[in-house]
């Protein structure tokens, strides 16, 4: 089945919800113009989910994808977060941060009952996860209001156990793509690999469309996933100097600036792998430290020393996810992005 009939949209095109870097505002001008807008939602308030649902059902009449995480929360490890810190001791010195003063950072929360009844108010037409699917319970409630499931997958194992838990599509996530690996059966990063090699063996190993993601930001990569069989792709890059995105200013100068040609996989800013241009901390540690705490705790311990240098001016301790094709990325607004991305699907 085509993406565009199964999720109703006028392109087989998905914007990649991006946590951090858009709201309600970004997912509208996508759907307008004819894509599938997604709000990310794993780092929403209760109050602010419902307030970002409630704007888009008033701005849009067309589907929309609303996007959650399936971690399992982890206990504190107080010797981890303890040597975490003290890693980081050096940097708190030279912008007189007191480390024992930390406040708790933007909790990024897993797919709840207590999400899901706030969604069954609006039945958001699509509901995506990353890192696995939450339990059956919470899956056949969004099935029942009639939602299409949409899941990430990082290799073939991941795609197979995706479809024989009953998604309706499976995204697959090429090691291109920036931000956070979807990953869920295993964290050997070893086991990735990049989109023109994982898309074409997802297609021939399951029966429900897939969606190609990682590396693609214009027309000609839109073109190139659908050779590879794909039945859509997701594009999330792209978007991220779209004018409609929150993107901040030291974010966008890092993707206009020849740094965005260096990303990595690294664990450093949230405990686990995620793709962003190479800056500063990410030099100096090394892009995976094992000192690190288990998704999401990191966050809490390198929150200040980005606040502090962002006000600054610097990017030094920022998280500036990207994927390996932020070259190809439009300043514009959203919808000319989607039309431009669209154009692939003709090619």
């Amino acid at each position: 089945m085509k993406i565009s009939d199964l999720l109703g949209i006028e392109h087989p095109l998905i914007q990649a919800p991006m946590a951090g870097v858009q709201g309600s505002a970004l997912c509208i001008a996508v759907c307008n113009a004819g894509g599938l807008g997604s709000l990310p939602c794993a780092m929403l308030t209760p109050q602010s989910l419902r307030s970002e649902l409630e704007t888009i059902r008033q701005h849009t009449t067309r589907p929309y994808n609303v996007n959650f995480f399936c971690h399992t929360p982890p206990a504190a490890d107080p010797a981890r977060e303890a040597a975490w810190r003290q890693a980081l001791r050096p940097y708190y010195q030279a912008l007189n941060i007191d480390p024992q003063d930390l406040s708790p950072a933007a909790a990024r929360a897993p797919f709840s009952s207590a999400a899901a009844d706030i969604l069954e108010e609006f039945r958001p037409p699509v509901i995506s996860f990353h890192f696995g699917l939450p339990s059956t319970e919470l899956m056949q409630r969004a099935k029942d209001w009639g939602a299409k499931i949409l899941s990430s997958a990082t290799t073939v194992d991941e795609a197979i156990w995706l479809e024989d838990h009953g998604v309706d599509a499976i995204i697959a996530q090429g090691l291109e793509a920036g931000g956070h690996r979807g990953m869920f059966l295993n964290d050997d990063l070893t086991t990735q690999m990049g989109s023109i090699a994982l898309v074409p063996q997802i297609v021939r190993r399951v029966k429900v469309p897939v969606i190609a993601a990682g590396g693609i930001a214009d027309a000609r990569g839109v073109a190139a996933a659908m050779a590879l069989g794909a039945a859509g792709v997701q594009a999330g890059t792209a978007y991220l100097l779209a004018l409609e995105a929150t993107t901040s200013a030291v974010h966008r100068a890092a993707l206009k600036s020849r740094a965005a040609a260096h990303t990595a996989l690294t664990n450093l800013f949230t405990g686990r792998p995620a793709r962003g241009i190479v800056n500063r901390i990410i030099r100096e540690l090394g892009p995976i430290s094992n000192k690190a705490p288990e998704f999401p705790l990191a966050t809490a311990a390198i929150t200040p020393l980005r606040t502090q240098a962002e006000a600054m001016g610097s990017d030094e301790f920022s998280p500036l996810w990207a994927g390996q094709n932020a070259s190809a990325c439009l300043e514009a607004g959203a919808a000319d992005i989607t039309r431009a991305l669209a154009a692939g699907f003709q090619a």
